[in-house]
């Protein structure tokens, strides 16, 4: 049962009632918003660190006309704790609802948003859903929970920590679309799942994770993957016993009691050391998917690692949109203080990825390492001054780039269904990232396209006509495209200058689109550097525990 009364649309899905509220979209019409929407019991008290567990059903009107909680996190501009743990919400946002007629169910995209597994939130701030819900789609964007209440694991199966906890309320708010999005006029049969960085590697672990099969049936990932090493967790206990200055004496159990029982600051204030001394692009981190063990028997978000599913053809066969921005890499001056950029070409096997698995100080280690100092920097004095734009080449390469083509490499060898990729190299106003790190050289920093896809409160609305105004436009109907069709250009299209975007045909010359002031298909990008990685990976993979 669905109304509309005083511009308070009332919703009925299976768990209760909800009011939302209307709001304009970007290009004059009109929306409905229901913000803040449970989907799972807090994660509070006995549930903490444990796998998400569905929302009882509430009587009377759940009030869904504010935005909820982000998770537990340090706040992007005061950089204070902010956020609860009580925090796994999602907001839906529906340009129809079915008042006195039943029209044809729209296409669902389900976002998930990004932040280093540590940042980031669902609340329209940041992800505004104004511009993406003009394209007449019904758009879902969903917490999870960050940091170690999202990603602690254990080995010990009795304490029924397994680890990828984040990735299952994924599962869950997922779930939640499929019994519910029908009552605000979203197809359950056509379902994309999207989000950038961390949200994009998500995406991919999603596509590639059994337990979340038949949930979508499409996935865009945008800056991420699940070759990027950043993504991935190493085992915590000791690096969360120096953090909380309890020793190296204590079991799993005795660990895991701790936590449970300290309050949530405390948590957080060890994860900002943990982060600032652990914080490397292209390196395993704290927090990210790790194999759950052999010996926990409940449902396993990865019984195997994920790239062995993805070289294996194990996964969720669905078609896919993936991409990165030209100047990705710059990102690392938000995260690396600049006078500490040095560690990029003076620590020999800082750049040795991650997930290739190789011992510190080993030969093949060291080797690597400058081999990779000498392609980028070559064998002269470097500094930031004089080798900035290498500086940010390797990153974007090491960290997204080489990845993401991998990824989509691996994809077309092993899956009939269409591929496509992209790259934004537009550098424009909507830049807000860029423009906020005070970078001067051309590229588009990491997370920069959000501003094309949402409204944020770090962008101002482009004037009409604008290129800003007109990319705007133009991204959010090949995404939206996308979502619909499983196509970004199903048809000639003036808004795209009649643009066809082909998909990934071949693994030798992969297509893709640059997204500029003109649209533009190329062809393998940034050829000559990948084919360097390809030669890092295939020598270390011979000697790598995968």
């Amino acid at each position: 049962m669905t109304s509309e009364n005083n511009s308070s649309p009332i919703v009925t899905i299976h768990e209760g009632q909800l009011k939302g509220i209307i709001c304009n979209d970007a290009r004059g019409g009109k929306f409905y918003s229901f913000l803040a929407i449970p989907y799972a019991k807090p994660p509070v008290g006995n549930l903490r660190f444990k796998a998400p567990q569905a929302v009882d059903p509430w009587n009377g009107v759940f009030d869904a006309t504010n935005g909820g909680n982000m998770c537990i996190q340090e706040d992007f501009l005061t950089k204070k704790m902010s956020g609860s743990e009580d925090c796994l919400n999602l907001n839906v946002y529906t340009p129809q609802l079915p008042f006195s007629s039943t029209p044809k169910l729209k296409p669902v995209m389900v976002f998930i948003h990004g932040g280093s597994f540590l940042l980031g939130s669902n609340r329209m701030e940041l992800h505004g859903p104004e511009i993406l819900i003009s394209e007449n789609i019904v758009l879902v964007a969903i917490n999870y929970r960050l940091g170690i209440l999202g990603f602690l694991s254990f080995d010990d199966p009795k304490l029924d920590i397994p680890g990828n906890a984040a990735f299952k309320d994924m599962v869950l708010a997922l779930k939640w679309v499929q019994r519910n999005v029908h009552n605000f006029m979203g197809d359950p049969t056509n379902v994309t799942i999207f989000g950038n960085s961390a949200g994009a590697a998500a995406v991919h672990f999603l596509m590639l994770s059994p337990m979340a099969k038949g949930l979508f049936h499409k996935a865009l990932c945008q800056s991420g993957s699940a070759l990027s090493s950043w993504a991935y967790a190493h085992k915590q206990k000791e690096i969360l016993e120096t953090a909380l200055d309890l020793g190296h004496n204590l079991s799993e159990e005795e660990l895991y009691k701790y936590l449970s029982k300290i309050n949530v600051e405390e948590i957080f204030k060890a994860q900002c050391n943990i982060d600032k001394e652990s914080i490397k692009c292209n390196q395993y981190r704290f927090i990210g998917a790790v194999v759950e063990p052999k010996a926990w028997h409940g449902e396993k978000f990865f019984s195997e690692h994920p790239i062995k599913s993805l070289l294996a053809g194990r996964y969720s066969k669905v078609p896919l949109l993936m991409g990165y921005n030209s100047g990705d890499g710059m990102v690392v001056d938000s995260m690396v203080a600049k006078d500490m950029n040095y560690i990029y070409w003076t620590d020999k096997e800082y750049n040795v990825p991650g997930l290739l698995q190789l011992k510190k100080g080993s030969p093949l280690s060291k080797k690597l390492g400058e081999e990779i100092i000498t392609f980028y920097f070559g064998n002269g004095e470097i500094s930031r001054e004089t080798h900035l734009q290498e500086f940010y080449d390797i990153t974007t390469d090491n960290s997204f780039l080489r990845g993401i083509l991998s990824s989509i490499k691996h994809h077309r060898r092993t899956s009939q269904s269409p591929i496509y990729m992209y790259r934004l190299s537009i550098d424009s106003n909507l830049c807000f990232y860029k423009r906020m790190l005070e970078i001067e050289l051309p590229g588009v920093c990491h997370a920069d396209e959000i501003g094309y896809l949402f409204t944020t409160i770090l962008t101002s609305n482009p004037e009409p006509g604008s290129i800003e105004d007109l990319t705007q436009r133009r991204m959010s109907r090949l995404w939206a495209n996308f979502a619909k069709h499983g196509h970004p250009t199903p048809a000639r299209d003036p808004l795209l200058n009649g643009a066809f975007w082909p998909p990934v045909d071949s693994t030798d010359r992969v297509s893709f689109l640059d997204i500029n002031e003109q649209l533009c298909i190329d062809y393998n990008p940034e050829a000559e550097r990948m084919k360097f990685w390809d030669k890092v990976y295939t020598r270390g993979l011979l000697f790598s525990k995968l």
